[in-house]
């Protein structure tokens, strides 16, 4: 199967929900390798699995699969060499002994689920090892007792450090050194034991200072009389280090031994984990095995989409005997591309070795191939359309396909002109017909259904719609077309009779109305429609759009040589260049014949002058004056 298929019909998110149930990375590793296999024994001895592992589940209260760790990690360390510590020593304890009980568990078993129950069988009981990593190893750490040499050592060292503390209590006793020490504790510096001195009395006490406080009022003094027994006792514990370490040398040595056995063993306990992953899954979601063929018969009874959740309503689907190319037709979001979509990823389930949400009589055709062209795969970089890459697609699912191909093709033929999309698309069908493909379509075109319904090996059917709500019912009828009622729907919207009746009778006799108008009786209030003409002929009292402010303004006065013009905005003059304003109404439509056109900007011309003498204008002054003058001398 090609990755594009797998990733159209969402196998990879369906893996995530089956990932939930597996109880390590083991399992959901082994989930993540799953592909869809094309031997129809192997995919049935898959799906025996899952019955035997469904038997035992509802036959069982627990798995014990707790034991079950990705050892991966320290295998590689035993294959190149390293020697183990005690907490991956500890691990290997716990899958061995994991392994050991489900071998047991799995024994008992055998009547529920003989298939899966044999697997156990290659299951090595590694209890000699668990039994010597528990002997030599306790609360993580190595046993006193795992060699005589070891506990003979230790023996020393505690008599060693029963010496030291007896000297040191002494001294701690003694009247004489009361005033020396600054509490009274036998402390640890570098593994060395010391006693916690006055940093003034230092001098007074006769040893090695190994650390001092970090405000340096203490120091930490190795007392003279205590040195030969500290100097043994470093030696006593680096032959504990050494024995110790030939301890986990020679457990790293026996599981070493037996490598290829815990490999097999952690196979057998990883599949055991995908395995029952899936029973728990097909439980929860009140999966079935579904029959199985190899000569291309799909039926699906009640069967829903694994990824939709909620009040899903079960497709009922069939082809591959009485026909083998099935024409989808109904309203946009009715439910064509779910359909396509849900008899795909069933089929990659199945072929996958998982159960899928259907009920029983659904039986699913293995194929080599599944191909999809589904969805939009526009690709910018290669400047493909719409339709140029859904026929590219197309084109490479033709020259792949043989008679154990299953094709599934979303709005075959759209995206061009609608009588070349549904000739294309028929000649198409015929082709993947002809190489013996398994087909299904979903389409809006009325020719794909009238040659599904002359055609012996082709059938219609459609998504069904409630007329009443506007509804998508979500339900295929098959032996049925249905429309896309786009005339139905655009008469609830709102649209007139008049324009429906027109679009009927377009559609039955392609008797085209054509009338003209009047272009004299358009009302000249009509806004002027040049909004991309680039030569402007603006008057005064012109209603233009200023671009920059969204608004409208007033011509004040026409354009002038640098191609700017005045209006009258907000109360304000202010001077735009034409290219950054649109025609609206001109003054002729806005105003009687007549008008004075003058009188729109009098009192604007009066508030501005003020606000030039508020702020001071020697230009208003004079003006002020001169009219002042002009009065004077009439």
């Amino acid at each position: 199967m090609n990755n594009t298929t797998l990733e159209k019909l969402q196998l990879n998110d369906l893996k995530e929900l089956l990932k939930v149930y597996c109880v390590s990375s083991l399992g959901k590793e082994l989930i993540d390798k799953l592909t869809p296999k094309k031997n129809i024994n192997s995919i049935n001895t898959i799906l025996n699995e899952n019955k035997d592992a469904r038997n035992i589940l509802n036959n069982s209260t627990h798995i014990p699969l707790e034991g079950v760790f990705n050892l991966n990690p320290l295998i590689d360390k035993l294959e190149k060499g390293i020697t183990l510590n005690t907490e991956d020593l500890m691990k290997i304890e716990a899958f061995l002994r994991g392994c050991n009980k489900i071998k047991i568990f799995m024994k008992n078993m055998s009547f529920y689920g003989e298939t899966l129950s044999s697997y156990a069988l290659n299951i090595t009981d590694l209890s000699f090892i668990s039994e010597e990593i528990n002997h030599c190893i306790k609360s993580n750490k190595i046993n006193t007792n795992a060699s005589s040499q070891l506990k003979k050592i230790r023996k020393s060292i505690e008599a060693c450090e029963d010496k030291i503390k007896e000297k040191l209590n002494k001294f701690l006793t003694s009247s004489s050194n009361k005033k020396y020490i600054q509490e009274f504790l036998i402390s640890k510096r570098d593994d060395r034991y010391v006693i916690p001195i006055k940093s003034t009395y230092k001098n007074y006490v006769n040893g090695t200072i190994l650390d001092i406080s970090a405000k340096g009022g203490t120091v930490f003094i190795e007392p003279d009389n205590i040195s030969k027994f500290s100097t043994q006792l470093i030696s006593l514990k680096s032959e504990e280090a050494i024995e110790e370490y030939k301890i986990l040398s020679y457990l790293t040595e026996l599981i070493f031994e037996n490598i290829n056995e815990i490999k097999i063993n952690l196979e057998v306990i990883s599949t055991y984990d995908m395995i029952f992953a899936k029973a728990k899954y097909s439980l929860n979601n009140n999966c079935i095995t579904p029959d199985l063929n190899n000569h291309g018969y799909i039926k699906l009874v009640k069967a829903k989409h694994p990824l939709l959740k909620g009040d899903i309503v079960p497709l009922d689907f069939e082809i591959g005997e009485k026909y083998r190319n099935l024409i989808i037709t109904g309203p946009n979001a009715g439910g064509k591309t779910v359909t396509l979509k849900t008899v795909g990823i069933l089929v990659l389930m199945t072929q996958c070795g998982i159960d899928i949400p259907a009920e029983k009589g659904t039986s699913i055709s293995i194929f080599e191939n599944i191909f999809v062209d589904i969805g939009d795969d526009q690709s910018i970089e290669n400047a493909l359309s719409t339709f140029s890459s859904h026929i590219k697609n197309i084109a490479s699912i033709i020259n792949k396909s043989n008679k154990s191909t299953l094709v599934l093709l979303d709005e075959i033929g759209s995206g061009t002109e609608p009588n070349e999309g549904a000739a294309l698309a028929i000649a198409i069908l015929e082709e993947l017909y002809e190489m013996g493909c398994i087909t299904i379509a979903s389409t809006h075109y009325g020719e794909l259904k009238k040659y599904a319904t002359i055609h012996p090996d082709f059938e219609n059917a459609g998504m069904m719609f409630d007329k009443d709500t506007l509804e998508p019912l979500y339900k295929l009828t098959i032996g049925h077309s249905q429309n896309s009622n786009a005339l139905f729907i655009s008469k609830k919207m709102g649209i007139k009779d008049k324009v429906l009746k027109k679009a009927v009778n377009y559609i039955n006799n392609k008797d085209y109305e054509i009338k003209l108008i009047d272009n004299n009786k358009i009302r000249t209030e009509t806004p002027i429609n040049n909004k991309h003409t680039t030569t402007f002929d603006y008057s005064v009292g012109d209603k233009i759009k200023l671009l920059d402010k969204d608004d409208y303004a007033i011509v004040y006065s026409p354009i002038d040589k640098f191609n700017n013009v005045q209006v009258l905005y907000n109360n304000e003059f202010i001077t735009v260049n034409v290219k950054r304003t649109e025609p609206y109404l001109k003054a002729k439509d806005l105003y009687p014949e007549g008008y004075d056109l003058n009188t729109l900007f009098t009192s604007f011309k009066k508030i501005k002058l003020n606000k030039d003498i508020a702020r001071g204008s020697k230009k208003a002054l004079k003006k002020i004056q001169k009219e002042i003058k002009e009065k004077n001398n009439k």
